[in-house]
């Protein structure tokens, strides 16, 4: 159908609305597509634009509605200005990786995997099993589940290079996730008011926890190859920091694995520093054409701190992650998480031990690579077809998403409210950046829901773009 007839039904529909009650609920999409003799994509398409002039109201399950204007009375909030006085550190917004949305929206935005790449059958069994368990009702040790820690330090050390000492069990501590983990290392290892050097792009979770800290952030240009080590070394010399943060493999944003030979020579800038490399492995589990390589494989001195998250390949319910830290810095790190969490729901490390020590677990991760790799193809393809404007640098071996470089003269706040009009979420590449960010990009997630309308999507993201 032409962009006249769903006009045509936005203008139907705005009348009705206009003496309609606050409220009242839509005629269902097939009542309205026999109404107006158009197709459910065009009645879908007059939808979206309602909702997104703010005339009408989506809710999941239960249907279209009138929007509601409440009348709020003011209130005088003024005193809390003084009572909280200035902020210490300014903490960046939310990242639009984090939004909700309707569900008849495209959303190409979020941070993580679709329902349908989840592990669901285990996970739910997980739950039942662990419910009838000592778990629920008992206090685990502050450093996790001894059969946990076990798992996260036999998994590295199944891949610890010959000849160096594999970590051992009581070299773990278990998290309520790895958010709480970069907070965590930012504080032990690094400190308020000290500098940290950060990939960029990199992970907006990290940038935040470093502001929550308040951390000096100093970046390291890094894209689909990884960083310059003689820009790494030159930083640790000019800035005397004692960390650096980093994702070897399958970074979020750009999806970029380091080789063999660059981790070896990143890793030789920091011992010879005498610095500390934080590893986030948090898409350990998502690799495509290659596997994940963990730099905590090659180095048994205590350089290197490792975080690996689970939650993202389990469930988002199941908020689970190990830390690896070697020597003292170990001894810091619970003395930290301690103070903040206390310990990790008993019941949660249960259910992600019992996922990932059953058979079926590997099945899993075999069958998600190639559902990975063709919601990442489909994208590609879709986005080459039909948004040319949109280069792709480099096609990632993993993780679960694309980096796209724009126009320099493009306007993201424009071209995400324009995608969003009809019905596409985007998430914009400012957030991916701790300085200013030296082009314009987005970061599309493949491995969102309906991966069938990947080219739709990818016909009104190249429509945006090339519109001035």
């Amino acid at each position: 159908m032409s962009n006249s007839s769903s006009d045509r039904i936005v203008g139907a529909l705005r009348e009705w609305v206009a003496s309609a009650p606050a409220g009242a609920r839509l005629p269902s999409t097939r009542t309205l597509v026999a109404q107006f003799e158009a197709s459910p994509v065009t009645v879908q398409k007059a939808l979206r634009t309602l909702i997104g002039q703010g005339v009408i109201e989506s809710r999941p399950g239960v249907g279209t509605f009138v929007r509601t204007i409440r009348a709020v009375r003011p209130k005088d909030h003024g005193w809390q200005t003084a009572a909280l006085g200035s902020p210490q550190h300014r903490i960046p917004p939310v990242s639009a990786a984090l939004r909700t949305t309707p569900n008849d929206v495209i959303a190409l935005h979020s941070g993580y995997p679709d329902k349908e790449l989840l592990p669901e059958r285990l996970v739910r069994a997980a739950f039942t099993r662990t419910a009838r368990s000592e778990a629920t009702v008992s206090r685990p040790p502050t450093t996790g589940l001894p059969e946990l820690q076990s798992w996260f330090a036999a998994e590295l050390g199944a891949v610890t290079a010959a000849g160096l000492t594999p970590p051992a069990a009581s070299d773990v501590v278990v998290l309520p996730g790895s958010q709480s983990g970069l907070s965590t290392l930012f504080r032990t290892l690094v400190g308020a008011g000290r500098p940290l050097l950060i990939e960029s792009p990199t992970y907006w979770g990290a940038i935040l926890a470093a502001a929550q800290v308040g951390v000096q952030l100093i970046p390291i240009p890094s894209g689909p190859h990884g960083p310059n080590p003689d820009d790494l070394d030159r930083a640790f010399a000019q800035t005397g920091a004692r960390a650096f943060y980093a994702q070897p493999n399958f970074a979020n944003p750009t999806g970029g694995q380091w080789s063999a030979d660059l981790a070896d020579q990143v890793l030789s800038v920091v011992r010879e520093r005498g610095a500390f490399l934080i590893e986030d492995d948090w898409a350990h589990d998502f690799g495509i054409t290659t596997e994940s390589a963990p730099l905590a494989a090659r180095d048994d001195s205590g350089h290197v701190v490792y975080l690996r998250s689970i939650t993202k390949s389990v469930s988002p319910s199941v908020r689970v992650a190990g830390l690896i830290a070697r020597g003292p810095v170990r001894d810091r790190i619970l003395a930290d998480t301690q103070a903040h969490t206390m310990y990790v729901s008993g019941a949660l490390q249960t259910v992600a031990l019992d996922v990932v020590t059953q058979p079926a677990w590997h099945t899993h991760l075999r069958a998600l690579r190639g559902e990975l790799a063709a919601r990442r193809d489909l994208l590609i393809e879709a986005m080459r077809e039909h948004a040319p404007g949109a280069h792709l640098e480099a096609v990632p071996r993993g993780g679960l998403n694309l980096w796209l470089r724009l126009a320099d003269e493009t306007d993201l706040t424009h071209l995400s409210r324009d995608c969003e009009a009809q019905g596409v979420t985007i998430a914009a590449g400012d957030d991916w950046f701790p300085a200013e960010p030296p082009g314009r990009y987005l970061r599309l997630n493949y491995s969102g829901p309906n991966p069938g309308a990947f080219p739709d999507a990818a016909r009104i993201i190249g429509r945006a773009i090339a519109t001035p």
